[in-house]
C-alpha cells in the first residue's frame, strides 16, 4: 500500500459518507480496485481522494443499468 500526503488521503469512511453507501460498500470497493488504498504519513489506511473523485464522476455519469451490472460483477468478485 502507498503512502501519500494527507491531502491526497482520505479515510474508508469519510469516503463512504462522500460517495454515500455503507461502509462495506467501500470494503468492495477496495477489493474489486474501483478504490486506491493508502496510507496517509502517520500509517493510518484508507484510500486515495483521485479514487474517491473518481467514483463520484463515475457515479454521476453511469446509467442504472450499468451501475447495477458493476454491482453484480463485484458482488461475485467479492465472493
Amino acid at each position: 500500500m502507498d503512502t501519500v500526503e494527507h491531502d491526497a488521503w482520505m479515510s474508508q469512511a469519510e469516503a463512504a459518507r462522500l460517495l454515500g453507501v455503507a461502509l462495506i460498500r467501500v470494503g468492495m470497493l477496495i477489493a474489486n480496485r474501483r478504490l486506491i488504498p493508502a496510507e496517509d504519513p502517520a500509517g493510518r489506511a484508507g484510500v486515495t481522494t483521485a479514487s474517491v473523485q473518481a467514483e463520484e464522476i463515475w457515479r454521476a455519469k453511469a446509467t442504472k443499468q450499468a451501475k447495477l451490472a458493476r454491482l453484480l460483477k463485484d458482488t461475485i468478485n467479492w465472493f
